[in-house]
């Protein structure tokens, strides 16, 4: 059964993109076959990859508007078990030309229909709003794994964020659930940190993960280099959190299941 994962938050800069790259490779060294769909138009997913959007002939624009197979959107990583489907800024249009479309929510389920049976895992990277596109992203998805930077202003924007998800779960796509809040930026060294961690976790309870993604400078460094973390430095804190997150997520699907490479 695939488990379609969007990964979300209309805040920016909370580690979104980095989250759906590196989570996205650790469940594919887990020998789990993933998808990767760049949703966002600032492409960064594309680009963690070395993907050259010049090149592209066809990627998720296209399988949006021009209803193009994603199938013939899909580019390969060095990755055996991890696809991804890339985007270019040629998005930000299409959140304008979806407005009139019809069966407008519905696209991206359309397309991830198509190859859904050949993965385990598809992962969703939205852009930071909630727009046409993330709203794209919540109704083809099974759940909804939500970075959430440790800072002072962490919570804010939850509340649109679990009201859309909860319209869409009433009007468009009753399967929705909230697959969890992961803790990113955390510096154990920092109060802060400490204290978001504990409102978090007395709000959302079993919903958070128990893994936290630290603030690392090898995971920043990797995407200028066209890889994930795993691909470029095996050993950082960074690249084991997240080999963690993806044997947690694991875990928590079928807590028999063996973890493989994680």
């Amino acid at each position: 059964m695939t488990r379609i994962i969007a990964i979300a938050n209309q805040k920016g800069g909370v580690g979104k993109t980095t989250t759906a790259v590196n989570l996205a490779a650790s469940l594919a060294a887990a020998e789990r076959k993933t998808l990767l769909i760049d949703l966002d138009p600032q492409a960064n997913s594309s680009s963690a990859f070395g993907i050259d959007k010049a090149q592209l002939q066809h990627h998720i624009y296209h399988a949006l508007i021009d209803n193009t197979p994603l199938e013939a959107c899909l580019v390969e990583t060095e990755l055996p078990s991890l696809h991804v489907v890339p985007t270019t800024t040629d998005l930000a249009g299409a959140e304008v030309e979806l407005v009139t479309a019809v069966a407008r929510e519905q696209r991206l389920a359309s397309a991830i229909a198509q190859v859904a049976r050949d993965y385990e895992f598809v992962l969703i990277d939205c852009p930071p709003s909630l727009g046409l596109l993330t709203l794209n992203a919540l109704t083809a998805a099974d759940t909804v794994l939500v970075p959430l930077q440790c800072e002072f202003y962490a919570l804010e924007g939850m509340s649109h964020l679990l009201a859309t998800i909860e319209l869409i779960k009433t009007h468009l796509n009753p399967r929705l659930e909230l697959e969890g809040i992961l803790l990113t930026m955390y510096d154990k060294r920092n109060k802060l940190s400490f204290q978001v961690e504990n409102e978090v976790t007395e709000y959302f309870g079993q919903l958070v993960f128990d893994t936290r993604i630290p603030r690392n400078v090898r995971l920043s460094e990797s995407p200028s280099f066209g890889k994930p973390a795993l691909l470029y430095d095996i050993t950082a804190v960074g690249t084991r959190a997240y080999l963690d997150l993806a044997s947690e997520l694991l875990d928590r699907l079928n807590p028999h299941l063996q973890r493989g490479a994680a």
